[in-house]
């Protein structure tokens, strides 16, 4: 597809143009539809399926024309082909003649930049390399407890108020509470944080400043593991034998943070929406049918945190779905038409418990290196949530759930719930919704049981109160006849020895049958 293709060929009187809040807005040259207009991405891609196949030629802003790549087996070609398509946007034929601005909605994107996830060949394995060696020293094991005591940090601030919202509440700050821990900047973690980053991603007028506010303290991170490397992320990458530079060590720490922050804190907003309404689902969940991480992948495959890539690049003329494709041109690598291409998903309504073959984590060189990181956050999180507040509800109707949607992705703005108010924990205690048991103080073997009972529920720091034995109150069982007390019992003293020799000094070695038989030779 090149720009020729979808050149005007009206006069371009403003006369002639549709009114405003006409549906012709949503058409751009050449009859082509513009993705940025569109009040319902799924409607459209299914309509450009029917109409184009599983690859579509399509409007981007300012009319950039794009490919999308809607089939499943043509979007896994696409990722798995580096000898065809890559994603260094400079040889898009568009940017190459000047039809993208530099102040293009989309440029943040779509701008080469020199990290991994544009980089190719030799540069792409250096710095592909150490990214995924800095992620193989992530323990799990720490993994999960991190997210169960952030977990229990962010329901401890709202479950004394029996309302809160899952999504501005808990699910978009616990992934960036545990990816601080990961990456070995646990004190920079607060408020601020979560709304820059979330600021700097949404692309608002105060974005720059949210994203340089991240990128400090990014920077702060890097110089400290430079000078003192610990046991993080951000030390492994630093120490990791590829030798990256503290800019290609920032740049990458931001890569990794705010696509694991965008990516899980979706996933755990989209699984959480699907629990409280719908009830199926949430009763496969409480009913055993289902664990978390089965409804996490089953949201991967239904609700992906990102509807769609920018954006790979032919490096060669190639057909790709019926479409001629020709070098330079613009592709979107399309994850939430592609998990529903009837081709491989006839019921796009169907279980797909046990099938990871969705496109929610690419693929081929560029396939998420975090991908586990995230399924561990939002199957963690989840389940976290729903042992403190089991009887959380939803507490709007569904109609009333409103989203912020772009070509890329789609956002739940809020995620209002009611539950019973519930007492804090300690956020060192696994998730729970039965209250703490107190403490039993000390006991030994021996200790009656009823002094260990009164011992499990006496308040820590009190000592039982004395109280003279007396005999037991209420009926009784038939008494069987007591018991006299016995005398002490004491050990009888050991035989003699057959040579009647002395027992040895209490400070003295006990003699091994060779040597006590040497002695008595001696003697005789």
């Amino acid at each position: 597809m090149t720009p020729e293709s979808h050149a005007p060929t009206g006069t371009g009187d403003a006369t002639l143009a549709p009114p405003p809040g006409c549906p012709a807005h949503a058409l751009g040259p050449g009859g082509l539809h513009r993705l940025h207009a569109a009040e319902d991405l799924g409607e459209l891609y299914e309509k450009l399926r029917a109409e184009h196949g599983p690859v579509a030629p399509a409007l981007l802003h300012d009319d950039v024309p794009v490919w999308v790549v809607l089939g499943h087996a043509e979007n896994l070609h696409m990722v798995r082909a580096p000898a065809q398509f890559c994603r260094d946007s400079r040889i898009w034929t568009p940017l190459r003649e000047g039809m993208v601005r530099p102040d293009h909605p989309l440029m943040p994107h779509i701008a080469w930049q020199p990290i991994c996830s544009h980089a190719e060949g030799d540069e792409h394995k250096r710095l592909r390399g150490a990214v995924a060696g800095a992620i193989s020293t992530i323990d799990f094991r720490d993994l999960r407890r991190h997210v169960n005591r952030h977990a229990q940090r962010l329901v401890n601030r709202f479950c004394g108020q029996g309302r809160a919202d899952l999504v501005g509440q808990f699910a978009e700050h616990l992934p960036m509470g545990v990816m601080c821990e990961i990456l070995g900047m646990s004190g920079e973690y607060n408020d601020r944080l979560v709304e820059a980053a979330r600021d700097a991603l949404k692309g608002t007028d105060t974005a720059i400043a949210s994203h340089a506010y991240v990128m400090d303290a990014l920077a702060r991170l890097t110089a400290r593991r430079r000078a003192e490397p610990g046991e993080d992320l951000a030390s492994h990458l630093i120490t990791h034998p590829a030798g990256l530079t503290d800019d290609e060590v920032r740049e990458h720490l931001r890569l990794v943070l705010f696509a694991a922050y965008e990516n899980t804190a979706n996933l755990i907003s989209n699984v959480l929406r699907v629990v409280l309404t719908d009830p199926r689902f949430r009763a496969q969940l409480s009913g055993g049918q289902m664990t978390v991480p089965e409804a996490v992948e089953q949201s991967l495959w239904d609700e992906p945190p990102f509807s769609t890539i920018f954006a790979y690049f032919a490096k060669q003329d190639i057909e790709l779905g019926g479409q001629r494709i020709r070098r330079g041109d613009g592709l979107l690598f399309g994850i939430a038409p592609g998990n529903v291409d009837p081709r491989v998903r006839p019921d796009r309504f169907a279980d797909m418990q046990g099938n990871r073959s969705h496109l929610a984590f690419g693929g081929g060189p560029h396939e998420c290196p975090g991908q586990d990181i995230g399924r561990t956050i939002a199957d963690t999180g989840v389940d976290a949530l729903l042992m403190r507040l089991p009887d959380v509800q939803l507490d709007c109707d569904e109609d009333e759930l409103t989203w912020r949607s772009s070509i890329a992705s789609r956002h739940l703005v809020e995620l209002p719930v009611r539950f019973e108010p519930k007492p804090q924990q300690e956020v060192t205690e696994p998730p729970s919704h039965r209250p703490v048991p107190a403490q039993r103080a000390v006991w030994h073997v021996g200790m009656e049981r009823s002094a260990v009972r009164t011992a499990a529920v006496r308040p820590p720091g009190t000592t039982a109160p004395s109280v003279p034995p007396g005999p037991p109150s209420g009926p009784q069982p038939e008494q069987l006849p007591q018991a006299q007390p016995q005398p002490e019992i004491v050990p009888p003293p050991a035989p003699a020895a057959a040579s009647e020799q002395p027992a040895p000094a209490p400070g003295d070695r006990p003699q091994s049958v060779w040597q006590r038989l040497l002695r008595w030779w001696r003697s005789s």
